[in-house]
């Protein structure tokens, strides 16, 4: 049995060896549509976020401002060291 030599040189694929994708069978116009929607809903999605991100920041700032104002609070955070203030 004779051993079977193999090429050192790969085999080079052609553009055309390559199978179709759906970019290149879709026609660009309906292409362009797909791809002005996705930037829509991902524009959508960062709008809703940062609503969402302010509404808490706002909620957090409310609450903040309420402590502020109650005492026990005030009282149970503040440093009950008097020989610093004298």
């Amino acid at each position: 049995m004779a051993k079977k030599k193999w090429s050192s040189t790969p085999a080079v694929t052609s553009v055309q060896d390559k199978p179709a994708t759906l970019k290149d069978l879709l026609r660009p116009e309906i292409l362009e549509g797909l791809k002005a929607q996705a930037d829509a809903m991902k524009a959508e999605e960062q709008a809703k976020k940062d609503a969402e991100r302010a509404k808490a920041d706002a909620a957090r700032k409310a609450e903040e401002k309420r402590l502020e104002n109650d005492f026990g609070h005030l009282l149970s955070k503040s440093s009950l060291d008097w020989r610093k203030h004298k």
